[in-house]
C-alpha cells in the first residue's frame, strides 16, 4: 500500500512488489521463503487516518529492507476492519483460514484486542496487537492467550507514571473525561491509582461515548473546583474535545493520555492545545538521532510527521525481522516464533524495548508538552509534543509487585471506585 492508495485492501505485497496471486514457484525448490503477514487496520470510517498511519509505518520498514526479512519475502495482506470488533474478528478468520497467514498484526481499539486474542488461541496463530492496548491481554488473561505478543503498550502503562507526575506538579483535585470503553477505563484507572496513592483526588469521572463529536452535554457538568482536567480521547474525539473545551472558556490546566494529542491529529489542532501535557511511549519530537532520521524519512515519504501509530508498526516490523534473522528466514512455527519474539530486544525509534515474562514491552514513558516551535531543521514553527520528562524502562506493573497487582480487578468503569466523587 502506498500513500496514493490509502483505502486499498486485500492482497498486496509490501516494498513496491506487485499485487498478485502467489506463484507455486515461490514456495518450492530454492525459491525464497515467504512470511505471510495478515494486517488488520481501519482504512475506512472515522479511524481511517489512524489505519493509514499504521500501514505506513509497517510499509516504510519493509521498503527499507526491500521486503526481505533475512531471506523471507514479506507477503502483506491488508484487511479493513473499520475499527469494529465484530468486523475485525471476521477479517482475522478470513486471513487465517483462507489466506493461511503466519501471523496477524493490528487492530486499533482495546475492545478489538480482546476480541481477536481468543481467535489466536483457537487457531494457534500468532497475534501481535501493535496498537490495541487492552491491559488484560498481557496480564490476568495472558495464560489464556499464549500466541499473543504485544509490541505496543498496555493502556495503563503510561498513565501510572503520569499520575505520579501530576501529583508532583501540585495538582490535588482532578476531573477525568474519557472515552466510554475499555481503553478509557484502563487509562483512567492507572492514572487514578497512582495519583490518589500520592495524595491526589479524582473528584469526577465523565464518560462520553466512543466517537462522540459533541461535548456540549458534558463540559458544563465538569466540577469547577478541580485543579486540572485529565482527558483520554481517541480518533476524531481528540480533535473536537479541546476545541470545544477552549470555546467554553476553560482556563484550567489540561493533561491527558497520549492518544489525546498524538501526531495523527496534532497538525490539525490549534493554539487551544498549547501547553497541554500528555504521556506515551513515543513522541515525534523525541530529540534523538534515531528519531530525527525517522521523522525526516517518514515526512519526506508521506508528507506528515509520524504518529505513534506509525512508529509502533515500524517497530513491530523491526521486531519481526529480528526473529527472522534468528531463523535465517524460515518460519519456525507459531510456538517457537512467540518464544523468539518474546526474547527480542531492540533499540527502537522510541527507545530501548524488551518484553517482560507476560509478553508486554518494557520501555520508556515520555511526559510531553504541546509547544509551537521549530524542530529537526524544518523552517516552519509547528506544534510538537516536546518531551519534558522521561521515565525509563517502565513495566506494565509500574513499581508494584506483579502478583499483588494481578490480584486486583482489571481497571474498569467502576474500579478504582470514585471515592472522592461528590
Amino acid at each position: 500500500m502506498t500513500s496514493k492508495s490509502p483505502r486499498r485492501t486485500g492482497l498486496m505485497l509490501m516494498g513496491g512488489f506487485l499485487a498478485l496471486a502467489v506463484s507455486p514457484t515461490m514456495t518450492t525448490g530454492a525459491a525464497a521463503q515467504e512470511l505471510i503477514v495478515g494486517f488488520i487496520a481501519p482504512m475506512t470510517g472515522p479511524f481511517a487516518q489512524v489505519g493509514k498511519d499504521m500501514v505506513n509505518g509497517f510499509e516504510m520498514y519493509s521498503e527499507q529492507v526491500k521486503g526481505d526479512f533475512a531471506g523471507a519475502k514479506i507477503k502483506f495482506i491488508l484487511e479493513d476492519d473499520q475499527a469494529r470488533p465484530p468486523t475485525a474478528v471476521l477479517k482475522a478468520e478470513k486471513l487465517i483460514r483462507q489466506d493461511k497467514v503466519h501471523l496477524v498484526v493490528g487492530g486499533v481499539l482495546a475492545s478489538e484486542g480482546y476480541a481477536l486474542a481468543p481467535i489466536s488461541t483457537r487457531e494457534k496463530v500468532v497475534y501481535i496487537p501493535s496498537v490495541p492496548a487492552s491491559d488484560d491481554l498481557t496480564q490476568r488473561d495472558a495464560a489464556k492467550y499464549p500466541y499473543v505478543v504485544r509490541t505496543g503498550w498496555s493502556s495503563s502503562q503510561p498513565t501510572h507514571p503520569f499520575g505520579q507526575w501530576a501529583c508532583e506538579q501540585g495538582y490535588k483535585r482532578i476531573v477525568a473525561v474519557a472515552a466510554d470503553y475499555a481503553f478509557g477505563y484502563e487509562s483512567v484507572g492507572g492514572f487514578q491509582k497512582t495519583f490518589e496513592e500520592c495524595g491526589g483526588k479524582i473528584i469526577q469521572k465523565i464518560w462520553p461515548p466512543l466517537n462522540a463529536i459533541d461535548f456540549g452535554p458534558y463540559i458544563p457538568t465538569m466540577k469547577q473546583d478541580a485543579d486540572a482536567i485529565f482527558t483520554l480521547m481517541v480518533g476524531p474525539m481528540s480533535l473536537q474535545f479541546p476545541k470545544q473545551l477552549a470555546a467554553a472558556g476553560n482556563k484550567k490546566p489540561v493533561i491527558g493520555g497520549g492518544t489525546s494529542y498524538d501526531e495523527f491529529t496534532l497538525p490539525s489542532m490549534g493554539a487551544e492545545v498549547i501547553g497541554h501535557v500528555s504521556a506515551l511511549q513515543y513522541s515525534a519530537a523525541l530529540d534523538t538521532p534515531k528519531n530525527a532520521a525517522f521523522v525526516k524519512m517518514y515526512r519526506a515519504k508521506y508528507g506528515k510527521v509520524p504518529s505513534y501509530f506509525s512508529e509502533t508498526n515500524y517497530t513491530t516490523a523491526q521486531m519481526i525481522h529480528e526473529v527472522m534473522k534468528q531463523t535465517r528466514g524460515k518460519w519456525p512455527g507459531a510456538d517457537e516464533f512467540v518464544k523468539l519474539l518474546a526474547s527480542v530486544k531492540v533499540d527502537a525509534v522510541r527507545g530501548p524495548v524488551s518484553l517482560d515474562d507476560m509478553r508486554n514491552p518494557l520501555q520508556n514513558i515520555y511526559i510531553k508538552k504541546v509547544e509551537k516551535k521549530k524542530m529537526f531543521g524544518y523552517d516552519k514553527e509547528e506544534l510538537w509534543n516536546t518531551v519534558i520528562k522521561t521515565y525509563p524502562n517502565v513495566s506494565q506493573f509500574w513499581k508494584y509487585d506483579k502478583d499483588k497487582f494481578l490480584s486486583q480487578p482489571v481497571y474498569s468503569r467502576d474500579f478504582p471506585a470514585c471515592k472522592f466523587c461528590e
